[in-house]
């Protein structure tokens, strides 16, 4: 098995070129520490807190925020357009309802303008008492790092042109209802965007767990597997062809894993948990899985309970609250180093075939086809025996093929996938063979 698990990971390390050296993310932990420490100093980020105040609440947040995206898009000529989308949410965690008002950086791509890359993480914060909007909610780690991340990852990625159009974006009202998440998908929805992936970033800067154990050196990737967008039609042919395992989010965590792998100095090993988010709780990449978008969760390694969602005081001995001391910089700067190259190569790749067909019933041989990609200068196809998880074959064909003829790779006994590919190496997610195209 050991053998087998470094064969994939060779296999997938070989499929694409690493990021030059040159191109490696300069990440700075210091700058990560700097903003996260902003954002603390607007006492709280809870939705229902003050949008006017010009210091204390989440208005003042998202006004630094946006200016900050301000500042990347100067020193890129202007290379980001800022803007600001909002709508009124109503729940038990707001009876009186609130404006829920997300920030937004879009970077325009040079290929298709709607075919995009999301990068996001919340702003907004809590303490124990999710009604409580007055009391101090510092939100370092949840998520003034995911904040921190996005604002990073801007700056770092408008350095240079890509195919796909990326998406920073500062969410509200993640911990009243995943509110700004729902808010992002209707928008991508009604924009008319293809959304290649969504890089959702929360908890993402810590290393020390509740018990005292300590994890820097991995990261947490959630995907989902049965795809909520999919209606019972839908999932039961996926089911028939034995694909619960391979939906695009799915494969978007292979993506991640492959980004990790091929980029050894990030340091950073990527646990790809095959469930949306963790055990019965949720977060801002789910409202865009229902909509059928490719979304995925970057989370720590390992979770400290007295640091999240938690009043400031100390009992016991023990000090509760999510503050700036008890994050680890040099984690969260190799976290956003991780998104960086995994939107990078996604950004700058083609989007994945809309539709991949395999036939190969009382045959030897398995036929796969699939729809034309604009800008593919050649496809990947892969495929694995149907008893592992993880892409053990590759093979790749020039870009004006659609069709290809594996000899002696039986159908009923592998599972097959297809990547599009730039001229570069760039390379999109791996489309599964074998399901109609979804509606």
């Amino acid at each position: 098995m050991i053998k087998q698990s470094l064969l994939a990971a060779l296999l997938l390390c070989a499929a694409t070129p690493a990021l030059a050296a040159d191109e490696t993310p300069a990440v700075d932990p210091a700058r990560l520490k700097a903003d996260v420490e902003k954002l603390v100093s607007f006492g709280t980020r809870h939705t229902l807190s003050s949008a006017t105040d010009p210091k204390r609440g989440i208005g003042a947040a998202r006004n630094w925020g946006a200016a900050e995206f301000e500042r990347i898009s100067k020193a890129c000529g202007g290379c980001l357009t800022v803007s600001r989308i909002s709508d009124r949410f109503e729940g038990p965690r707001a009876p009186a309802g609130v404006i829920v008002e997300n920030v937004l950086a879009i970077q325009k791509g040079t290929g298709d303008p709607a075919h995009v890359v999301i990068i996001a993480g919340h702003i907004d914060s809590r303490v124990t008492d999710p009604m409580n909007f007055t009391a101090d909610a510092p939100g370092a780690n949840d998520d003034g790092s995911g904040t921190a991340l996005v604002i990073e990852a801007a700056r770092l990625l408008s350095k240079r042109n890509h195919r796909a159009t990326i998406v920073y974006a500062l969410l509200s009202g993640e911990e009243q209802g995943l509110w700004g998440g729902k808010l992002l998908a209707r928008h991508a929805q009604s924009e008319g965007w293809q959304v290649a992936a969504l890089l959702n970033n929360d908890i993402v800067g810590g290393t020390h767990g509740t018990d005292g154990t300590i994890v820097d050196n991995r990261v947490r990737v959630f995907s989902e597997g049965i795809r909520a967008s999919e209606d019972l039609a839908a999932q039961l042919a996926r089911r028939g062809i034995g694909g619960e395992d391979d939906g695009p989010s799915r494969a978007l965590a292979r993506a991640a894993l492959r980004a990790a792998t091929r980029n050894p100095a990030i340091g950073l090993e990527v646990l790809a948990v095959r469930r949306p988010d963790r055990f019965r709780r949720g977060g801002d990449h789910l409202p865009s899985l229902e909509l059928g978008y490719p979304a995925i969760r970057f989370t720590v390694g390992v979770e400290d309970y007295d640091h999240q969602h938690q009043d400031l005081r100390t009992e016991g001995g023990r000090q509760y609250g999510d503050t700036v001391d008890e994050m680890d910089f040099p984690y969260l700067a190799r976290v956003t180093a991780l998104n960086v190259a995994l939107a990078r190569e996604l950004a700058d790749a083609p989007p994945a075939p809309a539709s991949v067909a395999i036939d190969g019933a009382v045959s030897s041989d398995t036929s796969i086809s699939w729809t034309p990609v604009r800008d593919a200068a050649s496809y990947r196809l892969y495929w694995r025996r149907a008893d592992r998880s993880d892409w053990t074959d590759s093979r790749t064909v020039p870009g004006d093929s659609t069709q290809f003829l594996l000899k002696g790779v039986q159908i009923d006994d592998h599972f097959f996938g297809v990547a599009a590919v730039s001229a570069e190496g760039a390379e999109s997610i791996v489309a599964f063979g074998g399901l109609p195209p979804q509606k």
